[in-house]
């Protein structure tokens, strides 16, 4: 198995633990992720590693969102991007785009932003690759 992906894991920090939890265990399996480890305030979502973490600050301190931050999570259809979507709004996310095409992104770009209910901007991406290796790859 290789992984393509460039970053190994990340991490946003809640100040509601058990609610952060419920909702990306609510929205995370519309992109085929999973629970992949769980520890005390901590725990990690994936499709086989843990690369997505939601926890409480380690140094005890709030959490807070990062302003010009967000998560771009893949999405394998488009029909993804909505269910995502979709259940993001029924689990209690803000809405800050709905699913669609971004020009400004290119044209292989479909996707959606919510804010969860930490206020961290979240997103999902279908990226068409067939139209991402005509437009990108003769760059």
């Amino acid at each position: 198995m290789e992984n393509t992906s460039i970053i190994s894991h990340m991490s946003l920090g809640t100040n509601n633990f058990e609610r952060a939890v419920a909702f990306y265990d609510r929205i995370l399996p519309t992109l085929g992720c999973q629970c992949i480890m769980r520890e005390p305030g901590a725990i990690a979502y994936g499709r086989q590693l843990p690369e997505f973490w939601i926890q409480t600050p380690i140094d005890g301190q709030p959490a807070t969102v990062g302003n010009g931050t967000h998560v771009g999570f893949i999405a394998p259809t488009k029909e993804a991007v909505h269910a995502f979507y979709e259940a993001a709004l029924a689990a209690g996310a803000q809405a800050e785009g709905p699913p669609g095409p971004r020009p400004d992104y290119g044209e292989p770009y479909y996707g959606c932003f919510v804010r969860d209910p930490d206020g961290h901007k979240i997103e999902a991406t279908y990226w068409d690759l067939a139209l991402v290796e005509a437009q990108y790859m003769n760059l």
